[in-house]
This record gives C-alpha cells, sequence and structure tokens, in this order.
C-alpha cells in the first residue's frame, strides 16, 4: 500500500455513527491519510457536519431495510444495488485502500461493495449489543472493531478486535466550568443539569425533563436539547422558567458538557463514550424503541460500573426524574464516585487503535 492511503469512511443517519466517524477522520487528516466521509441525506448530517470544514465529506442515499416479508422488499433491493453500483464508481474514482463503515444501513453498500473490489474493509460498533447492519455486513470485513467488550460475542466468526468507541478532538481541550456556564447564558454559581436525547431529539425524554425542572424549581439550572423537531414544544413547556436554556440542536458539545454537574440523556454507544471519556455522571434514560433494546444494554454496562444510573422510560414519571437528580445534586461524593467511574471505561485513544488496525506500519 502507498504511504499516504485514501480511506472511506461511511458514517451517516444518526450522530451515533456520524461523530465516532469524524474522530477517526481526524486522526487519519493526522497522519497525513485521505479520508473522505459518506453521509446520508438527513438534516441532523448536514447539522452535525457543517462545523467540520477542514474534512470532505459526500452525501449518498440511506438505506434502511424493510422486515423481509415487506412489500416494499423489492423497491429495496433495486435502490441497494444501484448504490452498491454507485459505492464502486466512487471508491474507483478517490483510488479507495480502506473502507470502514461506522454502522446503519448507510454504511452497507460501501463495505460491501469494497469487499468485491479487493480492498481492505472493516467495520465499527460502539455499542454493547451491535446494530443489525453490522451483523449482517461482518461476513464482507477483512476486521470487525467493536467499543465494547459485550459486543464481541455477537461475531463468533470474525476477527474481533475491542478499540473502544473514537471521541472527537475537540473533546480534549474543554473550556472552564465558569466560561462554559456564562457563554450558554447560565449562571455560575448554580448546578447545571445537561438533558439531550441524541443527534435526533426525544419528545418523552424532553417531557420527563421539563416536568422535572418544574418540580426542583429555580435552585436548579438546565441546558436541554431537544432536537429539532420539538424544539419549539419544549420552549413553551418552560416558558417563563429562569435557568432552563433550550436548543434544538448543539453545535458545541464541549462547552455543554464542561458546563453541567449531571447527564441525562439516552443511552447510544457514541454518547456514553463521549461520557466516559469527559467523566460525566449521568442518568441515562434508553431509548424504549430502539433495536433490539440496544441502549438498555449499553446503560446496563454503566450501571453496573457505577459510572450512571439506569432509569427505564416506562418507569418514569417527572416527579421520580427530579427525585433521581435531586438526590444526586445533593450528594457530591456519590457524582464524585461516578466521575471516577465513567473514567474508568474509556479508551482515550480508541482513534489511534482503529488506525493502527486498519493501517499497519
Amino acid at each position: 500500500m502507498p504511504q499516504k492511503l485514501s480511506v472511506v469512511i461511511a458514517c451517516g443517519g444518526t450522530g451515533g455513527h456520524l461523530f465516532p466517524g469524524i474522530a477517526v477522520a481526524e486522526e487519519l487528516k493526522r497522519r497525513g491519510h485521505r479520508p473522505l466521509l459518506l453521509i446520508s441525506r438527513k438534516r441532523v448530517d448536514a447539522d452535525a457536519s457543517a462545523k467540520y470544514g477542514t474534512l470532505d465529506f459526500r452525501t449518498v442515499e440511506a438505506i434502511a431495510k424493510p422486515p423481509t416479508l415487506s412489500p416494499k422488499m423489492l423497491p429495496f433491493l433495486w435502490r441497494l444495488w444501484r448504490t452498491i453500483r454507485q459505492s464502486k464508481g466512487l471508491l474507483r474514482e478517490q483510488r479507495v485502500e480502506v473502507v470502514l463503515g461506522m454502522g446503519g444501513f448507510t454504511s452497507l453498500p460501501p463495505v460491501y461493495a469494497g469487499k468485491k473490489m479487493g480492498l481492505v474493509t472493516a467495520l465499527h460498533d460502539s455499542n454493547a449489543l451491535p446494530g443489525k447492519s453490522n451483523r449482517m455486513g461482518a461476513r464482507w470485513c477483512s476486521k470487525i472493531l467493536v467499543g465494547l467488550e459485550a459486543a464481541r460475542a455477537y461475531f463468533p466468526e470474525g476477527e474481533v478486535e475491542v478499540t473502544g468507541t473514537p471521541v472527537r478532538r475537540e473533546f480534549e481541550n474543554l473550556p472552564s466550568r465558569a466560561e462554559a456556564r456564562e457563554g450558554l447564558g447560565l449562571s455560575v454559581d448554580r448546578p447545571v443539569v445537561f438533558a439531550f436525547g441524541g443527534s435526533q431529539g426525544a419528545r418523552g425524554l424532553n417531557t420527563l425533563v421539563a416536568e422535572a425542572a418544574e418540580i426542583l424549581g429555580d435552585g436548579v439550572q438546565w441546558l436541554q436539547v431537544a432536537g429539532r423537531d420539538d424544539e419549539q414544544r419544549v420552549k413553551e413547556l418552560v416558558a417563563g422558567r429562569s435557568g432552563h436554556v433550550v436548543r434544538g440542536f448543539c453545535d458545541d458539545m464541549p462547552a455543554a458538557y464542561a458546563a453541567s454537574d449531571l447527564v441525562v440523556s439516552r443511552a447510544g454507544g457514541a454518547s456514553l463514550t463521549e461520557l466516559a471519556y469527559l467523566g460525566r455522571p449521568s442518568i441515562l434514560v434508553p431509548y424504549p424503541h430502539a433495536a433490539d433494546d440496544h441502549q438498555t444494554c449499553n446503560a446496563r454496562c454503566f450501571e453496573q460500573a457505577g459510572a450512571a444510573l439506569l432509569a427505564p422510560e416506562c418507569e418514569l414519571e417527572g416527579a421520580k426524574l427530579a427525585q433521581l437528580i435531586g438526590g444526586l445534586l445533593k450528594s457530591p461524593e456519590n457524582l464524585g464516585a461516578m466521575e471516577l467511574a465513567a473514567r474508568e471505561l474509556s479508551v482515550d485513544d480508541a482513534a489511534g487503535r482503529i488506525c493502527d488496525i486498519l493501517l499497519p506500519g
């Protein structure tokens, strides 16, 4: 292989796929290689990638597999074939040597195309219970990379490496807590809970957070990232409350984490990786409709390690969430223990490990 390689990273569809892909691309570029990131045409991908102007992105059609017996299966197969053909053309055009898929069905056509062309192919999965697309696509891969040891068992026939999940370089240097809070319009001297539902938001979690905020009163401040589609509704729910900032999308996650004493979030693999890397205590409310309930598997790993509290949405009301949040904020020793436990779960050099495996020598 030439010293400077052309690498395609297929990572669109959600922030959980995109952000780790960006982290790998940053490391590849630092080493002098040429990464190209394939993302979907979804608005979430456009929002999330906009600030990374030094990286090269290309949009492709996102293809989600319908149920096998669905009448949508024939159109899906046609689109899949067409996207595989387009992927082969792109790989030839860019003279690609390595294809890395970060999960989701957007990553399958480029990985399959790369395998058929004899390229180095790999998949990365950040979840304790890997996604269906990765379990399907593993047969076409030279390497299977996972963020958590618990995922290894789902790839019994593959060559699996536990690399951790990469974190973007912007998290290496956080602003001070005071600077972050002032920049977000929050008071420096009151605790802050950072609540978010992932890159696409979460209506049920948003409502629970708004109810908990009303119960806890002005003694607690909130930074709530509600998602574009739910932003206006949540702003109406919390209208008139001081110290409750609502945003549809957050393009400065380092400041958001730096400002917070406690995080309330879903339990996607990439989000948990950030919590571990930064040592942030959390209450995890897994998305109840996630495929195979994989977010509960992720959250359970963190709860068992003492890094988080697992709070299933079906068991929560606003009052219960307020009780959990209030109890932790009143217990600095418990927050401190959760911070240390979270840090123990972090693999700080995950992007470097992935690059070492894909690009030996």
